[in-house]
């Protein structure tokens, strides 16, 4: 198989046959063996349905159906996780991903030997105020977090090696930060490609304000997994030394200083409660980093590391 074309969805009954025909008709014209993975992800419309007529008519065509709603990065797993061609391309059911981006965007992978290719909507049709000024600020922050050259992380349409999406899981909401994932799993070619962004066609946006904070929070969390995960007392370790370093040496001042002076008033010093505060939280710090070796030396995986090659095994 050439191609996989994973392609998310929630509440898109009207764009599908659309999308699909349109998907066939490019990868024909490119003369590309390829499926198409539908991942419906709860939809309380008649997607399933389409989907099931689909296809009925197009054996390319397969579908996922999820019980309830989980989010774009569950389906976006599942799609990965049924993938089996040499390169993955994903975009979204809105038809606001075109199609036509799909020859290059193949090529760039299997033709210039990227890794993995995002897309850059550099012209957009959404509304300025609630996703374009937010998009080019997380943009931002994360392309100076993750030392990746990108300027739309969050671009449904990307394309991938067949290798990344089998060496990756995403969760929660990392869908917007798969570049990265790629990058800590080893993956370092990444390119980008200006796409076209098409004004949406039917139905409406499916995401919300909440996504700013939840962007925000599963960046931190990426990053450190990315760093720590497998070695967790390097981080609580080393600021648990420091709390407790400092902590130690005010209270051994405040000791000399009573010694010195038996009038010191030492509990009703606010070094006193500082002192207490930074040695309490260095033991806490140590005793994280501990729980956390444990159960990192405790975990299937902790010895789960990709290799590229082997020779003479």
């Amino acid at each position: 198989m050439d191609l996989s074309v994973v392609v998310p969805l929630y509440n898109e009954e009207e764009s599908l046959p659309e999308l699909c025909g349109w998907i066939n008709k490019v990868v024909d014209a490119n003369g590309l063996s390829t499926e198409i993975i539908l991942v419906d992800d709860g939809s309380t419309d008649n997607s399933w349905s389409v989907i099931g007529q689909l296809s009925a008519q197009h054996g390319n065509i397969k579908g996922i159906k999820f019980q309830r709603n989980y989010g774009k990065s569950a389906a976006l797993n599942e799609g990965f996780k049924a993938a089996t061609g040499n390169v993955v391309i994903t975009m979204d059911a809105d038809l606001q991903d075109s199609p036509d981006e799909i020859p290059e965007l193949y090529g760039m992978i299997a033709v210039d030997g990227f890794d993995m290719v995002s897309g850059w909507k550099k012209k957009r049709y959404d509304n300025t105020f609630t996703k374009n000024i937010p998009s080019k600020f997380f943009n931002r922050v994360t392309r100076q977090m993750s030392k990746i050259k990108l300027h739309d992380f969050n671009c449904g349409l990307k394309s991938y090696n067949k290798k990344v999406v089998k060496s990756i899981e995403i969760y929660g909401e990392m869908h917007r930060y798969i570049p990265v994932l790629a990058k800590w799993a080893g993956f370092r070619k990444i390119g980008e490609k200006v796409v076209e962004h098409r004004p949406r066609k039917y139905g409406v946006t499916k995401f919300g304000w909440e996504r700013f904070i939840n962007g925000f929070l599963d960046l931190a969390s990426i990053m450190f997994v990315g760093r720590f995960g497998k070695k967790p007392m390097h981080f609580f370790g080393l600021w648990g030394t420091v709390f407790f370093l400092v902590g130690l040496v005010v209270s051994i001042y405040l000791i000399v200083s009573k010694f010195i002076d038996p009038e010191f008033a030492l509990t009703n010093r606010p070094a006193f409660f500082l002192a207490l505060t930074l040695v309490l939280l260095g033991s806490q710090f140590f005793l994280a980093g501990f729980i956390g070796e444990l159960i990192s030396r405790s975990a299937t995986d902790r010895n789960n590391y990709l290799i590229e090659k082997k020779l003479g095994l």
